[in-house]
Formats: C-alpha cells, structure tokens, sequence
C-alpha cells in the first residue's frame, strides 16, 4: 500500500542555477547589441557648411601690426577696418586671437574688445602648450 500523505520534495536549486546563468550571458550580451536603423538623410548645402567651418585667426606681431588672411591691418584702425572686413561673415565663425607675449595686455584686450563690439561671441586667445 502506498502513503499519500507523504509530501514530495521538489529540488529546485539546478533550476535556480540554469536560471542564473542565463540571466548572467544575457546581461554581457544584450550592451554590445546595437539595432541601427538605416535613415535616408536630406541633401543639404554643402557651402553654407564649409563657411560656418570657417574660422577667423588674427596674429599680432611684436610691433603691434594686425595680420588676418595675410592682409596686414593698421592697430590704431584696426575696430573700423575690422567691422568692415567681418561684413559678409557669419557672427558665430569662430576667432582665434595669437598676439606676441611681449605685448602688454591692454594692446590684445583692445583687439578682443574690436573683435566682441564687431559681433563675434566666439573669439578666444590662442596660447601655446
């Protein structure tokens, strides 16, 4: 005769195991998944990308004399010829100012402040190292 009152003992720590495991190998895996979808871009202008890519750099030599794009600028002129020259270029190019470190700093604030009054709010002083 059989005892039905006996309560069977179900062993699921292999289960628990497995379960782990899988668990494990889908966290590693599942990051280096990438779903890419393919996205038909616009044609855009390709001049108006190559000006905004332009930049502005503006050397001034020991002898205070004002080089941008190889045309050379008068100090004490500089603001007005600066505001004329800087006409049919963007205000957001950026301007990149290399004085000589023996000049005092009230001759490169000067052409800083030019280039800020002319429009510019991306001018920065370019130093070595």
């Amino acid at each position: 005769m059989h005892d039905f009152d006996e309560t069977p003992e179900l062993n699921i720590t292999p289960l628990v195991d497995i379960m782990l495991v899988l668990l494990a190998i889908l966290m590693v895996t599942i990051p280096t998944v990438s779903y890419r979808e393919d996205i038909a871009l616009p044609q855009g202008s390709k001049s108006a990308k190559a000006q905004d890519e332009a930049m502005i750099e503006i050397q001034i030599t020991k002898a205070k004399k004002i080089v941008i794009r190889g045309k050379e600028y008068d100090y004490a002129s500089f603001p007005d010829n600066f505001a004329l020259f800087s006409k049919e270029i963007k205000k957001t190019t950026p301007v990149y100012i290399t004085a000589d470190k023996h000049l005092i700093y009230d001759d490169v604030i000067y052409i800083l402040k030019s280039v800020k009054e002319a429009g510019f709010s991306r001018a920065s002083l370019v130093t070595s190292g």
